[in-house]
């Protein structure tokens, strides 16, 4: 079942148009939010985001569109698909019409769920993705529907066994993973990527940096990060809102320790669990 705008159908009876702007331009944002045991997982900072990145595209919020709706919706999307932990996905996409030039900013939504799959692998081997690159700048911090990089990354993934890339962006610094943030450990030292170099402003990210900036062990850097940076640390991790934090176990021929991605983990649960 899917929520097109607030109403449930099937998806076999969902209308799309041709003229379907974020099919055409990739005039859309999403976002994929973790449903577990019936709760949201950060629901506020997920539609504090979306609304930032409306805002940002220029898109007309609806003056219904508030946080308790977007909980219902969400809410709604899931229960009508009878599960108790899903894994949901939002895309905002502005109406149809127009080329490259809207008739209108106002917005249609739809939000589909799935069964909440959450995968934490042991083993977990990654490489470095350079046949194209994420721009730097703020666009590339939120969630649009243009995400032909990601997508060219995992073909490149799957095809030769790694779990997962590292993307770089046009000054050959380290941006993100395929799927989430990625931040590195030196010592007592955790660095993650700027905004300003490209990487999406994850929400999971925005939490751990709140954790380790209450941890005195521990100091943390938004920095630029060479690809070289990655054979040197002592620990790899990345983040998404589904698995949260996935520990990385070998890049080259380099094998990385967890403990402190161990520790931030339960620190994470201690958040949701509040």
């Amino acid at each position: 079942m899917i929520n097109f705008n607030g109403n449930i159908v099937e998806d076999a009876n969902l209308n799309l148009s041709s003229n379907n702007r974020a099919l055409n331009y990739g005039d859309g944002v999403f976002d994929t939010i973790k449903v577990k045991n019936g709760t949201i997982h950060f629901l506020e900072d997920h539609y504090f985001r979306l609304m930032a990145s409306l805002r940002m595209l220029r898109m007309t919020i609806p003056m219904e569109f508030t946080l308790a709706f977007f909980k219902e919706q969400l809410t709604k999307t899931v229960v009508a698909n009878n599960f108790e932990n899903a894994r949901v996905k939002l895309i905002v996409f502005r109406k149809e019409g127009g080329k490259y030039t809207p008739v209108t900013n106002e917005i249609d939504f739809l939000i589909s769920a799935e069964p909440l799959i959450e995968n934490l692998k042991k083993e977990y081997e990654i490489d470095i993705f350079k046949d194209y690159y994420i721009s730097s700048g703020l666009l590339s911090t939120i969630k649009t529907t243009s995400k032909i990089t990601n997508v060219l990354a995992s073909i490149y993934a799957n095809e030769n066994d790694f779990d997962n890339c590292i993307l770089l962006n046009q000054n050959k610094n380290v941006v993100e993973a395929i799927n989430g943030n990625v931040f590195l450990v030196f010592g007592n030292t955790i660095k993650t990527p700027k905004l300003a170099d490209g990487c999406i402003k994850g929400i999971i990210r925005k939490k751990i940096i709140e954790i380790i900036s209450k941890l005195p062990q521990f100091e943390l850097e938004e920095t630029q990060i060479s690809p070289f940076d990655l054979q040197k640390a002592d620990e790899i991790f990345i983040t998404n809102a589904i698995v949260e934090i996935q520990p990385v176990s070998v890049y080259k021929k380099n094998e990385y320790k967890k403990d402190i991605s161990e520790l931030l983990s339960k620190e994470l649960k201690k958040l949701v669990e509040r």
